[in-house]
């Protein structure tokens, strides 16, 4: 009798430390090809798909959906009926190492935006302690059960405030409960879903609860965040804190562009690109040109230049942002960007995008003109000094020699570190990309 092997969790690039799985594409018992796809997890950037790399029946699951776990950890056991399978424990999620305390705080400037890539710089600020759990005694917790209550808003009287039943009593009397009506199937499934039915507002005759009262709060109800959308919150909130935003705004006339677009795209033998195409071009051929926007500080004392132009592009998902990344995008044509890029979009909004092609850009663009935007302002990513936030291209009149005109305007917002960028740096950047735009 042979021993069981085991599947590990991929490690899936050099940043990524740990994995969640999200779901299971196979079964215990199930028989297992070579390709197959077992099982999805989620990192801190995406979801990806895990596949078998033997044939054999799968034999035990030790991860179960929803556990996040250290790479390379045994997330399961592949082999023939009857093999001896180890005896594992399902491993525990890796502590987090807790950061040095600075010796000074600063205040962070306020900003606005949104995209996503990894982390370079640790914040400055202290993380306050979470509140002390509410105490309750257990003839005051039997009765909010009862009752269908929570008392994490309920004033205790008890030693060190703890909840006592004549709290829980009086809060009845005050918040008028005996006067609450719902129906025996809304009350099973407020019981089920632990549910507060003093924050239920009742649409049945009388303010009477019903069931699609109870739908709509557990709608409402906290959820979780999902891993990637936790790390864009870190990330941002980390930008947000440590890195001095400005912003630049100008607007780019594309009524030309847009002509010779048009004329490609009706001939026969012409490449019509979109606008994004021509604005990646642009603000490569600047960034070639504007060795500070192409650079970053490591530390807020020293600035390190990027000799290659790592262009990241802001993908926007159901669950989240992603951010590929076009690598040596100086050295393309207009045509292996096109190309490229397109290619990185596809296997993003199908979660096929891995760490790597997700890591190591040196500016980013959030494209929102397909949305209708009139105008915004990005977040910096940590590890870059500036990203563009490029707006929808509309018709306004606008004064050319003297004369009203409409043209097709398009809005571009440069956000840019004022630690590695100043603003006369920042303005010529954008005067570069609208000289290439405006053909």
């Amino acid at each position: 009798m042979s021993e069981a092997k085991p599947i590990l969790m991929p490690k899936l690039g050099q940043t990524v430390e740990e994995c969640a799985i999200v779901k299971w594409h196979k079964s215990e018992g199930d028989q297992i090809s070579k390709g197959d796809v077992i099982f999805e997890i989620e990192t801190d950037k995406a979801i990806l798909e895990s596949e078998a790399f033997s044939d054999g029946t799968l034999l035990k699951i030790v991860v179960p959906e929803g556990k996040t776990v250290p790479v390379q950890s045994t997330v399961a056991f592949i082999g023939e009926p009857g093999d001896t399978i180890p005896e594992i424990k399902c491993p525990p999620k890796p502590a987090k190492k807790e950061p040095e305390k600075p010796a000074k705080k600063s205040l962070p400037p306020a900003v606005s935006g949104t995209s996503v890539a990894p982390a370079q710089v640790q914040p400055v600020v202290d993380i306050p302690a979470p509140p002390d759990r509410k105490l309750i005694s257990p003839r005051a917790r039997k009765l909010c059960h009862d009752k269908l209550i929570a008392f994490n808003t309920i004033t205790g009287s008890g030693p060190g405030g703890r909840v006592v039943e004549k709290d829980v009593v009086a809060y009845l009397d005050e918040r008028g409960y005996d006067d609450i009506r719902i129906s025996p199937t809304a009350k099973n499934l407020a019981e089920e879903e632990k549910l507060d039915i003093l924050e239920i507002c009742g649409s049945g005759e009388g303010g009477k609860i019903m069931v699609a009262d109870c739908k709509r709060a557990i709608k409402e109800k906290p959820r979780q965040m999902s891993k990637m959308r936790q790390v864009i919150s870190e990330r941002l909130t980390q930008s947000f804190r440590n890195i001095p935003h400005f912003f630049v705004t100008i607007s780019v006339d594309m009524t030309a562009l847009n002509n010779q677009r048009r004329k490609l795209k009706e001939s026969a033998e012409g490449t019509a690109h979109s606008v994004t195409d021509y604005v990646m071009m642009a603000v490569t051929a600047a960034l070639k040109k504007h060795d500070s926007v192409n650079s970053m500080t490591p530390d807020g004392k020293s600035v390190k230049w990027n000799s290659r132009v790592h262009l990241g592009i802001a993908v926007a998902l159901d669950n989240g942002l992603v951010v590929p990344v076009i690598r040596n995008a100086d050295s393309m044509d207009i045509g292996e960007m096109h190309t490229v890029a397109k290619e990185l979009v596809v296997k993003a909004r199908d979660g096929k995008l891995t760490p790597e092609e997700m890591s190591g850009s040196t500016f980013t663009i959030s494209n929102m003109g397909m949305l209708g935007v009139d105008q915004f302002t990005a977040i910096i990513n940590p590890g870059e000094s500036a990203i563009l936030a490029v707006a929808s291209t509309k018709p306004t009149p606008v004064v050319i020699d003297g004369e009203i005109a409409v043209r097709d305007i398009m809005k571009i917002t440069l956000s840019a570190d004022h630690r590695v960028i100043d603003g006369a740096k920042a303005l010529e950047f954008m005067n570069t990309i609208k000289s290439k735009l405006e053909i």
